[in-house]
């Protein structure tokens, strides 16, 4: 179990290391993807943490997690959410996503969205038992939305 870990604003000085993090969560799934690499492994965290709300999960130096969000007129949307699989299991996930709601909730939105991959299935159903809801499929992505 980690130490104490708090979840903060991303900063410029964290890109190196939130890239390390979400390449690692995504590199699981490499296999099973038949070697495609999803969009999160070759972000730039830089532009990333400069041009949208990022958050990091810290603990003892160590970024154990990320969320990237986008707010818009219509919509409050996850753009990205991993937890680095060295600490996965810890609760690390659940509280990121009760922290975006709670985001979207300061910003007076009622709703919250996410796309995943389709063939991600351990991610849809934790989605679907924290009360997510499927809305729609394009290609390989499945998109998602919360009532908050």
């Amino acid at each position: 179990m980690t130490s104490i870990r708090r979840i903060r604003t991303a900063l410029p000085d964290d890109s190196a290391r939130l890239k390390v993090c979400m390449e690692s969560a995504y590199i699981t799934y490499q296999q099973r993807l038949d070697g495609i690499r999803l969009p999160p492994m070759d972000a730039d965290y830089s532009s990333e943490i400069e041009n949208y709300p990022t958050w990091v999960v810290e603990s003892d130096g160590d970024i154990l997690g990320g969320l990237i969000m986008e707010f818009d007129e219509e919509r409050a949307l996850i753009a990205n959410i991993a937890v680095d699989p060295r600490f996965q299991g810890q609760g690390i996930g659940g509280e990121l996503m009760k922290f975006a709601e709670a985001k979207a909730r300061e910003k007076n939105y009622t709703e919250l969205q996410l796309a995943t991959h389709v063939l991600l299935h351990e991610n849809i159903s934790l989605y679907r038992h924290l009360g997510w809801r499927e809305i729609a499929r394009e290609d390989n992505r499945v998109m998602m939305r919360k009532i908050i």
